[in-house]
């Protein structure tokens, strides 16, 4: 109950209110999504490649798409601030070892296939948790027809889906290479929500991502010792 009553005071205090710690994406305004499970920020836009202007269709080489990422200065026009170490979402082996198991499997427990919810695949996870977006097939491998972006398995465009702006019905690609396969690299497919991996020289589309929430700003040690005080005196009015 104190703590509750110390997050009010300090919420009123500041003029915000508290989000439920449960949420998976929050908006955190001039264009900038954080996700509170991966501790990650990414893009509102999906297709900002295309819409800053930097590339006529948003279609990129492997490469290039680092490099854009790598290069990529955003300006946060609420806090003032300007970001520029941006990164392609990353994969790590959903197994914990390695990506040596090139099995598709369509419930999720290998690094290629369907309905990947492991939090070591940044962009699976964004598609099927924090999205909902679902896959050509179940997890029990049967057919679904309301897949994609769009949600009922056409093709071709993009899309608004909650939060995320200009979502590509294509391949996005990851920051990751494949083990042991020459000239490939992850990325997920929006098109039928599959993870796989590509070739390099092919071009698909590219969303950036950082590390940390743009609203973890540390409060000026003062203003902490205003909350403690808040929070001594309704620890003393409890024990009261």
């Amino acid at each position: 109950m104190q703590d509750k009553k110390t997050r009010l005071a300090v919420g009123l205090l500041f003029g915000f209110s508290y989000v439920n710690v449960q949420a998976a994406l929050i908006d955190r305004g001039s264009g900038l999504l954080y996700d509170t499970a991966l501790n990650i920020t990414w893009l509102q836009d999906a297709d900002f490649v295309q819409t800053s202007g930097y590339d006529a269709d948003g279609l990129m080489l492997w490469s290039d798409a680092k490099t854009w990422a790598a290069d990529l200065v955003y300006h946060d026009s609420i806090r003032n601030v300007d970001y520029s170490d941006w990164r392609l979402p990353r994969n790590s082996p959903v197994n914990g070892v390695s990506f040596s198991d090139l099995t598709q499997t369509n419930d999720g427990s290998g690094d290629l296939g369907y309905n990947i919810t492991s939090p070591h695949s940044e962009m699976a996870y964004m598609y099927n948790v924090n999205l909902g977006l679902k896959g050509w097939f179940n997890v029990d491998g049967s057919f679904r027809t309301d897949y994609g972006v769009h949600g009922d398995g056409s093709f071709g465009g993009q899309e608004n889906v909650g939060l995320v702006h200009n979502l590509q019905d294509a391949i996005y690609w990851s920051d990751t290479a494949v083990e042991n396969v020459p000239f490939g690299a992850w990325g997920v497919d929006m098109a039928v929500g599959s993870q796989n991996f590509y070739y390099v020289l092919n071009s698909h589309y590219a969303w950036a991502v950082r590390d940390g929430d743009v609203a973890a700003v540390p409060l000026p040690g003062a203003i902490w010792l205003f909350v403690t005080g808040i929070a001594g005196v309704l620890g003393l009015r409890r024990r009261r």
